[in-house]
């Protein structure tokens, strides 16, 4: 009980911190929240652009989160300790059979489940193919879908960059500003007897529109008003 106590302090205080962090540092903007049913099992499914996807649709979120990670991530200690808080979850083999189990283990918990079906961070800042083993999970889930929209955050952070590039509140816009837009949810009984092809596809399509809407909410250069 103590250890629950004290991850929940640590969870909020951290929580606040990234919000000041994110709005003053990155100028971030959120939409579409209420799109998350506040209690029992749900599944959110997020294009990838950085390391700072977790905690950016995190706080972005109206309940906590919890999603998976690599296992390597705890052999630092304070790293794994933060991404605890966090709700990271450590699996050995990224999602494949094992990830797959993980997160229908967490959804029979009622957890709110965050995904990142593309498997790795963006290259180029676009939304890559999901792998098609989203669609063995979207089968077998009994609860809402939530397309998550991460836009901005492969500006501030590519990943061949070691470090993150700011963009403070106060100054102009260089393009590195970063939104989050949940859309609405889906009804995974849609995709009952689908082919894997028609499953992806639409994924992708609701992922590619919460994407948008992001893009559209976060600010931008004056050259592009």
């Amino acid at each position: 009980m103590a250890n629950a106590v004290i991850d929940r302090i640590q969870y909020y205080s951290t929580h606040y911190a990234a919000f000041y962090g994110f709005t003053f540092g990155w100028s971030f903007r959120a939409t579409g929240w209420s799109n998350i049913p506040k209690t029992g099992p749900v599944l959110l499914v997020a294009n990838h652009q950085s390391l700072m996807d977790p905690p950016l649709v995190g706080l972005a979120a109206n309940r906590p989160l919890t999603y998976l990670a690599r296992s390597n991530l705890w052999k630092n200690r304070w790293l794994g300790r933060l991404i605890t808080i966090y709700g990271a979850v450590p699996i050995d083999r990224g999602f494949g059979k094992d990830g797959l189990q993980a997160v229908l283990d967490l959804l029979a918990t009622d957890k709110a489940v965050l995904m990142f079906p593309e498997g790795e961070r963006t290259p180029d800042g676009k939304i890559q193919s999901l792998k098609p083993g989203v669609s063995l999970l979207v089968k077998r889930v009994k609860c809402p879908i939530i397309p998550v929209g991460i836009a901005g955050a492969y500006e501030s952070w590519p990943r061949h960059e070691k470090l993150p590039s700011l963009e403070p509140l106060p100054l102009a816009s260089r393009g590195r500003a970063m939104a989050v837009a949940f859309g609405k949810a889906i009804d995974s009984s849609r995709w009952v007897g689908a082919d894997r092809e028609v499953i992806v596809n639409d994924l992708e399509t609701h992922i590619a529109a919460a994407f948008q809407t992001a893009q559209r909410i976060r600010r931008k250069p004056r050259s592009e008003h």
